[in-house]
């Protein structure tokens, strides 16, 4: 038996060294995605599993009586504190030897497996430190998830604009067809979607007052979007419009959905645990989406992603502008060098998403009636509604600041 063990723990070793040389070969933006798309995993299943294990340590669960809910998002934050301390390590580290570049790349691309171990001796360690860490640690997570809700607005724009200027670069009529297509079609279902929520979200018999105004609000917010964009001084498209007009539907939906269940005007009431787990899981998805999206895109970004120094940083391109697309030759050979984007970033964007997907997981650490509901509180609904509002006050300045400030240089 010693001998299968020890046969054993050799080839994990060996399969872990050469992952951890592949990973470092190839793109460590692609491996730090995959650690936070574990720390995800081990969340939810601890989530669902842990309760009755931390009834049983005596530093977690003391004198006074806990629900099964303030176990659940115990173990929760609990991770969340192991995956953000990994990459707040990392970006401290990144500022502290910033001026060498060698050292920096070498850090960032290689010791898999060290950083592995650190990454689960992390997470574990957070299950022996007091429960006030952890309180404290919650309650700075909604200001960290807040701003992490900023950061995906900026990359969704981000996105957008992108993707406009990708297919208008083509200057060819089918593909000015295809936007047009898109973009008629994001607004279709935009509208169709809010009208659907006031049959979702305002029953007949009750005063919905509330729900009303988020729905007829976001409706005004997607035909304000196709106005300014297509005024004639605004430098706008309808695409980036219509995008942000759904997404804000989307998100309007969410905050809707999030109404506790007893709320008379909260139609899915009957349908609630399901609603909440389709919502958590289009959440999570989206937050996955963001991170992976922005951990890709920061090789290829400049200003918002990239250290003033960087080559491909410059003051007079647009914010999270893209680069040419090099050969692939190209592409391998710079994989090499030492990346151009922001390291301290990059990493933070993770210890933020981090404490966003707790926060997820947790439902905001508000109290709820029931550990099965997930993001389920009015806590949810208003982060909810206001990162709606904060996406359209930002997609109108970007629209209307060239404008108003003329002499400053946006583009």
């Amino acid at each position: 038996m010693s001998c299968l063990a020890s046969c054993c723990a050799a080839a994990t070793c060996g399969l872990c060294s050469s992952v951890a040389s592949g990973i470092s070969k190839r793109s460590a933006r692609l491996a730090y995605c995959g650690l936070f798309g574990g720390s995800l995993i081990v969340s939810w299943i601890l989530r669902e599993v842990a309760a009755p294990l931390l009834k049983k340590i005596p530093w977690i669960s003391t004198s006074q009586t806990h629900s099964t809910e303030w176990y659940q998002q115990e173990a929760v934050l609990r991770v969340s504190l192991g995956n953000f301390l990994f990459f707040a390590i990392f970006a401290l580290i990144m500022i502290g030897v910033k001026d060498q570049n060698d050292r920096r790349d070498s850090w960032h691309h290689g010791g898999w497996v060290a950083k592995m171990v650190i990454w689960v001796l992390l997470i574990i360690l957070m299950f022996f430190v007091p429960n006030v860490v952890i309180s404290i640690y919650g309650t700075l997570s909604k200001f960290g998830a807040g701003l992490f809700l900023l950061v995906q607005v900026i990359i969704l724009l981000d996105f957008t604009h992108s993707w406009n200027d990708a297919w208008v670069e083509k200057d060819e009529q089918k593909w000015y067809i295809a936007l047009l297509a898109v973009s008629i079609g994001c607004y279709l279902l935009a509208f169709t979607f809010s009208g659907i929520l006031f049959i979702w979200f305002n029953p007949s018999g009750n005063d919905c007052g509330l729900n009303i105004f988020f729905i007829v609000m976001t409706m005004i917010l997607a035909f304000s979007f196709a106005v300014i964009a297509l005024h004639p001084r605004v430098n706008g498209s309808l695409l980036p419009a219509s995008v942000i007009s759904l997404y804000c539907a989307y998100v309007c939906y969410t905050g809707l959905s999030s109404e506790p269940r007893d709320y008379a005007c909260n139609g899915l009431h009957n349908k609630s645990k399901a609603v909440s787990t389709s919502t958590l899981i289009l959440g999570m998805l989206t937050t996955v989406l963001s991170v992976l999206y922005s951990a890709v895109r920061a090789g290829s970004s400049t200003t918002f992603l990239s250290p003033p120094s960087s080559p491909k940083s410059g003051g007079k391109k647009p914010l999270l502008e893209s680069e040419d697309t090099e050969s692939g030759k190209e592409k391998k050979e710079e994989e090499a060098k030492p990346v151009s984007y922001s390291y301290t970033f990059f990493h933070l964007i993770f210890a933020l998403a981090s404490m966003y997907s707790a926060m997820l997981l947790s439902g905001w650490t508000s109290s709820n009636d029931s550990s099965d509901m997930i993001d389920v509180g009015w806590t949810s609904v208003w982060v909810r509604i206001c990162t709606e509002w904060v996406t359209a006050l930002l997609y109108v300045w970007s629209l209307l600041a060239p404008i108003l400030f003329p002499d400053r240089e946006f583009f």
